[in-house]
């Protein structure tokens, strides 16, 4: 895969131009650039440049309403449920982000759940929001149907990204899981077999039913593997179902049906609690600083390997970025100068 280096004001500026130009307000486009241009940074490239050319794409058909704002349709204690009218996804997430997190400074938790939305990128931005501000995070988004139930051969179920994220001990960045239900997400199956690349194990089954490590072979057949086979997809179909109980929404049957591609109408729900609540500051820290400690303790299984705590893995793109630019592919950011 051919690639290139750019800064990072340089990425956000032509995507935000991009966006302005398919009518999203200057300051809507602003922050939708940002997120994806730091998705970009933390090395999650599948859910930052390469998703905004399918994001216009999305505008275009009337699939995303970039004028669209959340409105509130029920609330109750620590409760808000929204209808998020089929606007940019990511505004709509930070949005319930931060109701979720005035809930908890109230409650001490905040539960908001927020229907008819769109796809929200990289769930882990709102997980790390949350958790950079001093709050613990539990969110999670259903989608239409990506991956066969187990034991089956049909797309039935979302890839349904589940987050958690809780603030460092030390002060960098938060400790953060942000999971697909399949081993591999069709994002990270996309810029895999763009680099030219094999993955590093199975991740689903090709058209003859054989498990593979080719992304393209998966992608064509649409038989992504569930993590932890039966689990995952157990642990899918129920993310299903609470995300449309919860928001009073629809899962991935209705969203088959409506058939506004991915995450097309989808259910999120962001679940926040203020921690000073449930422990004091000093002993989370020490909670948090123990278990990492604890976990890295442990010798690596490879030589030169090492362990690391979930999220810790961003620090080296970082790095890399800084001193050499952003990785943006080619034929990607071709895509974006032709919008």
């Amino acid at each position: 895969m051919d690639a290139m280096r750019l800064a990072f004001g340089e990425i956000k500026s032509e995507i935000k131009r991009v966006l302005v130009k398919y009518g999203m307000p200057e300051e809507k486009a602003e922050t939708c650039a940002r997120i994806h241009t730091e998705t970009a940074y933390d090395g999650v490239y599948s859910h930052g440049t390469n998703r905004v050319a399918r994001f216009v794409n999305y505008i275009q058909k009337g699939w995303v309403d970039v004028n669209a704002e959340p409105s509130l349709e029920r609330e109750f204690g620590a409760i808000r449920v929204y209808n998020g009218n089929m606007g940019p996804g990511i505004l709509n997430a930070l949005y319930c982000t931060d109701r979720a997190m005035e809930l908890a400074d109230q409650y001490g938790i905040g539960i908001v759940g927020i229907r008819n939305t769109t796809h929200w990128m990289r769930g882990g931005t709102y997980g790390l929001y949350a958790a950079r501000k001093g709050y613990a995070a539990i969110m999670w988004t259903n989608t239409e149907s990506c991956m066969p139930p187990w034991g089956g051969r049909e797309c039935r179920l979302g890839n349904n990204p589940f987050v958690m994220a809780v603030p460092s001990a030390d002060g960098s960045e938060p400790l953060q899981l942000d999971m697909a239900m399949s081993q591999y997400s069709y994002g990270k199956l996309q810029v895999t077999r763009l680099a030219g690349e094999k993955l590093p194990y199975p991740g689903g089954f090709d058209d003859e039913g054989n498990l593979t490590d080719d992304p393209g072979a998966i992608e064509k057949s649409r038989r992504v593997l569930p993590v932890g086979y039966w689990k995952g997809s157990a642990f899918s179909f129920m993310l299903d179902i609470l995300g449309s109980v919860l928001t009073d929404g629809i899962g991935a049957a209705g969203m088959d049906q409506k058939g506004y591609g991915s995450c097309g109408g989808c259910s999120q729900v962001m679940i926040v609690v203020d921690p000073g609540r449930t422990t004091t500051d000093a002993h989370m820290k020490e909670i948090v600083d123990t278990a990492v400690r604890y976990v890295k303790s442990s010798a690596p299984s490879e030589e030169g390997g090492s362990v690391r705590a979930p999220g810790q893995g961003s620090a080296r793109f970082h790095e890399e970025h800084d001193s050499l630019g952003i990785y943006v592919d080619d034929d990607v950011w071709k895509e974006i100068q032709s919008l």
